[in-house]
């Protein structure tokens, strides 16, 4: 396969570079806190509509589809969000032959023209975390399907508002900002954590709300029956 100038400068370039002294933003994800509701899909989806109408969505042709995907955990209760992680360098961008996928908004989003995209599938076979899909949009208007991804609700970044994932987010187990202050953020609970753990520090830990930890209780219940069930068998 023989790419074209501009793809092949950036392979050998190592993918668009950030512009320097700009903080780079994120979706950071807390999969300990998500209960699998998949509100943030909802919304995701809604925002990608054309109507961007919640009640309205579900009746356009072709319908809309999330960019972020809620997949099961091993008890009931428990999932995992997710999404493109807007990589640099990103492999689905080194590896596009027709250049459809670029930095933009300061190179803080990798985005895909759909326009360019030829369908190949390359970019989703080198994504390390299975984070795109191939439909139809209203937004390209291709009778066929394209690569779709997260593009961190562009619109809304440009409006100075957070993804429209994280705001439906009632858990906060999907968090908006600066990479860096988020890690510290967790970082200084795993370490408050290990602090408790080891009696060094009276630390209050995080009150899981009532509701939530009903929630858990019940399906950590569900899945122990399911167990006891199939071990009569």
């Amino acid at each position: 396969m023989r790419l074209s100038p501009e793809v092949g400068e950036r392979v050998a370039h190592g993918g668009s570079p950030t512009r320097k002294g700009v903080s780079m933003k994120t979706v950071f994800v807390h999969p300990e806190r998500c209960i699998g509701c998949r509100q943030c899909e909802f919304a995701c989806a809604v925002e990608h509509s054309q109507t961007r109408d919640p009640y309205r969505a579900h009746l356009e042709s072709p319908l809309p589809r999330s960019r972020i995907h809620v997949e099961p955990g091993i008890s009931l209760n428990t999932a995992f969000p997710n999404k493109c992680r807007h990589c640099n360098p990103a492999p689905c961008m080194l590896v596009c032959p027709t250049g459809a996928i670029s930095r933009v908004h300061e190179g803080e989003i990798v985005a895909i023209d759909g326009r360019r995209c030829i369908a190949c599938a390359m970019c989703a076979l080198v994504c390390p975390f299975d984070a795109i899909t191939y439909h139809r949009t209203w937004e390209i208007r291709l009778d066929r399907d394209v690569a779709l991804k997260c593009d961190h609700c562009i619109e809304r970044r440009r409006q100075g508002r957070v993804p429209a994932c994280v705001e439906a987010c009632k858990v906060r187990a999907l968090e908006f900002g600066e990479v860096n202050e988020l890690i510290r953020a967790s970082r200084t609970r795993l370490s408050e954590a290990v602090s408790l753990a080891l009696g060094q520090v009276k630390v209050v830990p995080e009150v899981v709300p009532a509701h939530i930890k009903a929630w858990r209780d019940l399906g950590a219940a569900t899945s122990r029956l399911a167990e006891e069930k199939e071990g009569r068998r």
